[in-house]
């Protein structure tokens, strides 16, 4: 398995341990990141798209989906980004950028792989 396919399936691990949380237990990890405990189902729906990203992101390493990569990681990067206006704007606490980071990580992971990727295809 390449380090591009490696990063893709490791970030599907990843957002499907999210969504079994979101799904299961979403108010521990709420409260850790500064946000109200709820009992309505929107966290739960959240949860369940988590899941389905998870799905999506296994049967693109599965399949080595390059197009699919590459607009993650574009995707990936702008997290941190709206994570910090959301935080600006007072809609929620500065713990929530962790998460951010580890989109960034992830899509800075998958762009290497990517970079790699093009030098070992250009050696062919």
């Amino acid at each position: 398995m390449t380090a591009l396919v490696r990063s893709i399936r490791v970030f599907a691990v990843y957002l499907l341990v999210l969504a079994v949380v979101l799904l299961v237990a979403p108010n521990p990890l709420l409260q850790a990141f500064g946000l109200p405990p709820t009992s309505e189902v929107w966290i739960r729906v959240v949860g369940m798209l988590v899941a389905y990203l998870a799905v999506y992101y296994w049967v693109a390493a599965a399949t080595e989906l390059v197009p699919f990569f590459r607009a993650t990681v574009l995707t990936r990067l702008t997290v941190p980004a709206f994570f910090l206006i959301f935080v600006g704007a007072g809609w929620v606490r500065w713990p929530i950028l962790l998460f951010g980071l580890v989109d960034a990580a992830g899509a800075v992971w998958t762009w290497w792989g990517l970079q790699h990727a093009g030098r070992q295809q250009s050696r062919a």
